[in-house]
């Protein structure tokens, strides 16, 4: 998290990287996204790094029988969510407006007409129509862009923008009577930590489902895969997504609970929504059964131990493509033969 042309960077943990490597790493992103303001800039910005152990206390927790990280590194809720309203199984408002800043973000970085005047730091919000449980069109429309034309107008920005925002959606989607908030405030051209105060975590919900699932409050950015809050979400997701895909149910939200120091979930709770081809408290034995949803059992089925995180840092963690170097692994149907099996025995 950073404010005024600072960054600071605090980790709990084995303290065996050099500062060096982080300082340099946090550079390296922040010319990627695009920081060349005078407030911030990523060649002068000031990085501070503060490395420490983990409590003695906590570490005795996470390792049973002498095994590192078997115990869950701290207690709590995670929840995975899905749902059969696009092909990534993700809710459509969300999905949307993910790919209105994904869009944008590409036309600026590629230089594609006015785009090059918009800067880095954007935010996207629509609100989508819904006929029979469908996503059928878009009543609303947000978008705050930064500008890095301190003249542009809010009109200006719209008139740069819209093409791309049309692109995003399916055709027909967007309609005369579409209400449109673009950059609403009048103007944007002050953006990242010049602008206004870091954070720690991200947004959770814009992160997650947008609103659509519960949520249980911790955040993934920062955290590696032996944190529960983020490996046993990504989990939930994957178990979720796979229910659905399987024929399973049209939603499903998957509910799992930890203990400090204890390997095993606490509890696995399944809602279809009453959109269910089969029981819901046979579901919740059976995912028990084709996944091992203890911390290390997640890592290894997930193949998290993996440096797959940097993409998560923009346009959300779910609903995206698994990529060859392993990243979004949890967004993989692979478990779809299993699950069907273990149903139909159970």
């Amino acid at each position: 998290h950073g404010k005024d042309g600072k960054i600071l960077h605090d980790a709990s943990g084995a303290p065996i990287v050099n500062p060096d490597k982080f300082k340099s790493t946090a550079r390296k992103a922040i010319k990627a996204i695009g920081y060349e303001q005078a407030g911030f800039h990523w060649k002068n910005c000031r990085i501070d790094v503060l490395l420490h152990g983990q409590s003695a206390d906590i570490a005795q927790g996470v390792d049973e029988a002498g095994h590192k990280d078997v115990g869950a590194g701290d207690q709590g809720i995670m929840f995975g969510y899905a749902s059969r309203e696009t092909p990534e199984l993700l809710p459509a408002p969300i999905y949307y407006a993910h790919k209105i800043l994904e869009v944008l973000s590409e036309a600026r970085k590629a230089g594609v007409g006015a785009a090059v005047k918009l800067g880095p730091d954007a935010k996207s919000q629509v609100t989508i129509r819904y006929e029979n449980g469908k996503p059928v069109g878009v009543t609303q429309i947000v978008v705050s862009t930064q500008h890095v034309d301190a003249s542009l107008s809010s009109d200006d920005v719209r008139q740069i923008i819209e093409p791309h925002v049309r692109a995003s959606f399916p055709e027909g989607w967007i309609t005369k009577d579409t209400v449109w908030h673009v950059n609403p405030t009048g103007k944007f051209v002050v953006g990242g930590p010049d602008g206004d105060a870091g954070l720690t975590g991200r947004k959770i919900i814009v992160d997650t489902y947008g609103g659509a699932a519960p949520h249980g409050g911790g955040a993934f950015s920062g955290k590696d895969p032996t944190k529960v809050d983020r490996s046993a979400a990504y989990a939930a997701r994957y178990l979720a997504k796979n229910v659905v895909a399987a024929g399973l149910a049209d939603r499903a939200t998957i509910q799992l609970s930890y203990a400090i120091g204890v390997a095993k979930p606490l509890s696995i709770y399944v809602d279809l929504h009453g959109t269910g081809k089969v029981d819901e408290a046979t579901l919740e034995t059976v995912l028990g059964q084709v996944f091992d949803l203890s911390p290390r059992g997640i890592r290894n089925h997930l193949q998290l131990n993996k440096p797959i995180y940097a993409k998560t840092s923009a346009y959300g963690h779910f609903g995206r493509k698994p990529g060859r170097d392993g990243s979004f692994s949890w967004e993989k149907t692979d478990l779809v033969p299993a699950l069907k099996a273990a149903v139909k025995a159970a």
